[in-house]
């Protein structure tokens, strides 16, 4: 037996911590002196120690701590596990707005401020397989965006997500407020979306849009079509996938080589009017090529293939057709939309 003093040296972690997870029932000593009260450890719960002590230098709760210690240990490598990619998700998200205030506050300081315009081109087919095309994607000077429809009537519920953003085109946008304007927007297309489902839980669409700004873009996304950045010639993702696949992926649960045949890959955890859409702010730089695609495209070419093809294309335009070339070139399974988009100054 070792005495408290002992049993923390040993286990790395303080008397004060251990006397807190006695009266938590998280490391209860293996026997207390009834005259003395002082408590001793027994040597075979260091292993148990050294785990709180690790979970906590993780920055993972006590109530978690507590779970994890009740479960087996695959049960409990496979938890902390996805506790580790729930606070990746929330780093990211901070990250992302600690450069936006970066860049925003840079921008302000910024005297020259070098002007920025889009060059767009939207395409989308049918494919090889589907008898219809379920898919709208647009491209105007502010608006890009790439709905995905599913069910009877598909098509008509994505046109309505796109068609009920296209006001953004004309609206005078105010200076600290795109978010709220698009968020605005997006519970606009929500309700066009519910009129053409009439009640239906069977119809429904995806929705990755950005909304130009003149110096940055602004992102909505619910669904798993998706959002790319092609910078330095580096290709990132810039939107999260919101299906049963991708939450496998998150928790650790499925490897990406797994998930590109699972037979759930197509299942959605949220649409468009059936959750809260992913909504962040993106600082443009001249040479950006931005895509927006459905999952008729990432479904069947891989993002290293995606990228060359970006890097290649000379103009949108080009870059457009080559992907949906590719991707019925891999099957078509499924209908394949592209919005590609460059950041350049203004004449240049």
């Amino acid at each position: 037996m070792l005495t408290i003093g002992a049993f923390a040296a040993a286990s790395r972690l303080s008397p004060k911590a251990l006397r807190l997870y006695d009266e938590l029932d998280l490391l209860r000593p293996a026997r207390v002196d009834p005259d003395t009260g002082y408590r001793y450890y027994a040597l075979a719960q260091l292993e148990r120690a050294r785990l709180v002590a690790w979970l906590r230098r993780l920055g993972m709760p006590l109530a978690g701590i507590r779970e994890v210690c009740a479960l087996e240990t695959g049960d409990a490598a496979r938890e902390i596990r996805a506790y580790w990619a729930r606070v990746e998700r929330e780093t990211a998200v901070r990250r992302d707005l600690a450069a936006f205030l970066v860049d925003h506050l840079t921008a302000e300081a910024r005297e020259d401020t070098v002007m920025l315009e889009l060059r767009y081109s939207a395409h989308s087919d049918t494919g090889r397989v589907r008898p219809a095309n379920q898919d709208t994607a647009y491209a105007g000077a502010r608006l890009l965006a790439v709905a995905d429809g599913y069910g009877p009537a598909g098509a008509p519920a994505s046109s309505a997500a796109v068609e009920a953003l296209k006001f953004l085109e004309r609206e005078e946008l105010p200076a600290g407020s795109v978010l709220n304007l698009l968020e605005d927007a997006v519970r606009g297309a929500s309700e066009a979306v519910r009129d053409v489902a009439g009640g239906s839980e069977e119809v429904g669409t995806t929705l990755t849009a950005l909304l130009w700004t003149g110096s940055r873009l602004a992102l909505v996304h619910i669904g798993d079509s998706r959002a790319y950045l092609l910078r330095g010639g580096a290709l990132f993702r810039i939107s999260h996938d919101h299906s049963v696949v991708q939450s496998l992926l998150d928790e650790g649960r499925l490897t990406p080589e797994e998930a590109t045949s699972h037979p759930q890959r197509a299942l959605l955890l949220k649409a468009l009017g059936t959750g809260a859409p992913d909504m962040k702010l993106h600082e443009a730089l001249p040479g950006d090529r931005y895509l927006l695609c459905s999952d008729g495209l990432t479904g069947v070419v891989p993002d290293d293939r995606i990228a060359d093809l970006l890097t290649t294309a000379q103009a949108p335009d080009d870059a457009v057709h080559a992907l949906v070339e590719a991707a019925n070139e891999a099957g078509g399974p499924d209908n394949v939309s592209c919005v590609v988009a460059d950041v350049v100054e203004v004449g240049g």
